[in-house]
Order: C-alpha cells, then sequence, then structure tokens
C-alpha cells in the first residue's frame, strides 16, 4: 500500500498552485510527509525539484496523514513559511476535505463538538474522544448518498490530528478505508478514502484569496462515482 518515493517530474506534475509566496501540491495517498524513523519514502525528498530558481527547496507549511491525498501546502521561503504557520494558526485558511463514509448520517448537515485527546503513549499521534482534551469541530454536509455510503464535504475548523478520522467514526460513519478508528483492512484495499479537496488561502492582504483544488484521487472515484459525483 506505500507509494514509492516520486521522480522530480512526478512531483512537478503534482504541482496544483506557483506563486512567489507558496506552492500547493497534490499530495498522494501513501506517502508519508516526513521521513520516518527507520527511513522509507517521503514527499519531502522530492522538494528539492520545486525551487523553481530560488536557492532552497521549499518546506512544509502543515501536513496531511500519510494516507490522505490532496491539497498541500509548501512556503517558498522562510518569511512566507512564517506568514503561513500564522494563517493556519489562527484558523484564516478554508480546508474542505471530500470523505466517502460507510452508513453516514441522518441529517444533511451538521456540526460536530468533541473534544479529543491521545490514546495512550504507545500509541503516539492516535487521538480518541476526550472531553478533557483540546476542543475540535468539524462542519460537514453531504454532497450524495449511495447504498451504505454517503459522500461528505468536512470543514475542520479546528486543526487536531486526526481530527476528521475520529469525529466521522464517534458518530457511527467512519471513513471508508481507515484502519485505525474505521473498519479499515491492516492491509491492502481500500485505501483512506479522505482527500483535502480544496484550500482557500488569503496569503496577499490586498488581493483575493488563493482558491485551489485537487482532482479526486483515483482510489476514491468508484465510490464518488456511486455516491452520485459526476467526475469533475
Amino acid at each position: 500500500m506505500d507509494v514509492p518515493e516520486l521522480s522530480a517530474e512526478e512531483i512537478l506534475a503534482r504541482v496544483l498552485h506557483r506563486d512567489g509566496l507558496m506552492l500547493v501540491i497534490d499530495k498522494p495517498a501513501g506517502l508519508p510527509v516526513h521521513r520516518g524513523p527507520k527511513g522509507g519514502a517521503n514527499l519531502e525528498a522530492c522538494f528539492d525539484a520545486l525551487r523553481f530558481g530560488l536557492p532552497r527547496p521549499p518546506v512544509l507549511a502543515h501536513r496531511l496523514d500519510k494516507d490522505t491525498s490532496g491539497c498541500l501546502i509548501l512556503g517558498r521561503h522562510r518569511k512566507a513559511t512564517a506568514s503561513l504557520g500564522l494563517l493556519f494558526k489562527h484558523g484564516r485558511i478554508a480546508k474542505t476535505y471530500w470523505a466517502v463514509v460507510e452508513g453516514g448520517p441522518g441529517e444533511d448537515e451538521g456540526v460536530i463538538e468533541l473534544s479529543l485527546g491521545r490514546q495512550n503513549a504507545e500509541r503516539g499521534w492516535w487521538q480518541k474522544p476526550d472531553p478533557e482534551g483540546q476542543p475540535a469541530v468539524t462542519k460537514w454536509k453531504v454532497l450524495g448518498r449511495a447504498d451504505g455510503l454517503a459522500w461528505l464535504a468536512m470543514e475542520p475548523i479546528t486543526g487536531r490530528t486526526h481530527q476528521l478520522r475520529v469525529h466521522a467514526a464517534a458518530q457511527g460513519w467512519p471513513i471508508v478505508g481507515d484502519n485505525v478508528y474505521g473498519n479499515g483492512p491492516r492491509f491492502g484495499e481500500p485505501r483512506l478514502h479522505l482527500h483535502s479537496r480544496e484550500l482557500v488561502v488569503p496569503i496577499s492582504k490586498n488581493k483575493d484569496p488563493v482558491r485551489v483544488t485537487a482532482p479526486a484521487p483515483e482510489h476514491m472515484r468508484e465510490r464518488l462515482r456511486a455516491c452520485g459525483w459526476k467526475g469533475e
């Protein structure tokens, strides 16, 4: 299920937006953004191909889970990365994810307010609902339904680790392919059906926000079509 490192040509083909301050790339599912303690393929290893004439490669302005695909922002230089970090910290960047979930909500839209905390020290980043944890808020809307599935747009108002995955599972409609919080397989198909679909970034004070959309990944298309996605 792991994805090999991308070649320079492959990472360049995944650039969705480029300006003087930032890049937005379409991250493939299955490739971690950082090099792990045991090494292995990772997205950062490809960043040298994304300098576009600058002396240093870009750096991550935020992160996506290894198995999440879609829009990922890179700062092109130190000052830009610091500005992006502040926008994320203050919730100024609007993020919309697409998820295909098992079952699905009874309503057509809603808000989940459920604080999250770490499961335990051994599990590292794994989270659980925890009234004593950090506040976490997710807006969601049903975009389509199929037999036993629903296609959601999910907007994390807060940016907690694994927030969308834990929130969906806690409602009784886990994300398809989630092998931590849902009923997904430990190995094999299906992959996690969570995709960073759109980011809206107010990067310049005197310009309209930058809006970037990532195409639906191959592994989600069959279930998205079943839920009524027309393939745009």
